[in-house]
């Protein structure tokens, strides 16, 4: 055995090992794929990147569309990524690509946020980046300084929250925040469109009867991110367990929830919309299926019509009741 070669302490495939010199090898969508902030010639939107919180490195994407009316204010999307809480990143080129084709579409502002990473920084720690990155978004929309494609383009009337996977959850718990009277945010969030999103529970329900492979995979997982809190019916991974604060304090007005039909996480995000809807939250919740589909595949397979029709139909929800373009 090579003496150099750092010895294995364990891994979770697909995502990462871990090695007992403390060393992590991330495996899907690997650190090593970044997609430099630039000029998109195909979408005509610019990226830039921006340190949120310098003490601990957490920075995001701000992606800005081509301005056909520089006094025009659109919306903003904060954005969370996916990756189970342990892998990827705002940089990788999935979510650069995505997020051009959805900025270009929808004409916004997104600020796309790269919260800390399990299991070297486990939950809640990402909840806390996101959070933090959120307070950013609001103090720099309502005050002049260096970004000031916050200020001046943005409309503190249309503030959205999206994520896909575990950054879906992470937008959910965002806007529980938010709705927490004791907590709140000083610009009004109007919705969240949670994609796929990572929501869980000890008892199986649907389609997860039906793979118990997959079914252990999962119930390995959230653990894994969150060894303070491993119970598969904590509110952070079951927003609808027994227990779990109402879902009619949700901090928005508007809800889509976007599930594939292939993804065993399905049912669970049914089971929100369905909750959602008879909880007493005063608003108004649609869901979207994706047929023959699974996991994130959007992200994987951008060009099908189904991605694209998913990238319109967060477009349309977005934009609803938006002035027509001078």
């Amino acid at each position: 055995m090579d003496s150099n070669k750092a010895e294995l302490d364990y891994e979770f495939l697909p995502f990462l090992r871990v090695y007992k010199d403390g060393h992590v090898e991330r495996l899907l969508d690997s650190d090593t794929k970044v997609a430099l902030a630039s000029f998109d010639p195909l979408t005509g939107v610019t990226s830039k990147d921006i340190v949120i919180i310098p003490e601990t490195g957490v920075s995001a994407r701000v992606y800005v569309p081509k301005l056909v009316n520089t006094n025009q204010k659109l919306p903003i999307l904060v954005y969370f990524h996916g990756g189970a809480f342990c892998s990827s990143s705002t940089f990788s080129p999935i979510y650069h690509n995505h997020l051009n084709s959805l900025v270009l579409e929808s004409n916004i502002v997104v600020v796309s946020v790269d919260y800390r990473l399990a299991p070297e920084h486990p939950l809640p720690i990402a909840y806390e980046d996101s959070w933090a990155a959120l307070q950013w978004v609001a103090s720099h929309c309502d005050r002049k300084g260096p970004e000031t494609v916050l200020n001046e383009n943005v409309d503190l009337a249309r503030v959205f929250l999206a994520g896909d996977s575990a950054g879906a959850n992470i937008a959910h718990i965002m806007a529980m925040r938010v709705g927490d009277p004791d907590i709140g945010l000083n610009v009004r969030l109007l919705g969240i469109a949670l994609i796929h999103p990572y929501f869980w529970g000890s008892e199986p329900i649907g389609s997860e009867t039906l793979d118990l492979g997959r079914k252990a995979f999962v119930d390995r997982l959230w653990p894994f991110v969150c060894p303070s809190m491993p119970d598969s019916d904590h509110p952070y991974i079951n927003p609808v367990a027994v227990g779990a604060p109402s879902l009619h304090n949700l901090g928005c007005a508007r809800v889509l929830v976007c599930v594939a039909e292939k993804d065993i996480l399905k049912d669970r995000g049914w089971l929100y919309y369905e909750s959602l809807g008879r909880c007493g939250w005063i608003g108004v919740v649609e869901i979207m299926e994706a047929k023959g589909e699974e996991h994130v595949f959007h992200l994987h397979n951008p060009d099908c019509q189904n991605a694209s029709d998913l990238v319109k139909r967060l477009s349309a929800f977005i934009n609803r009741d938006m002035p027509p373009l001078l």
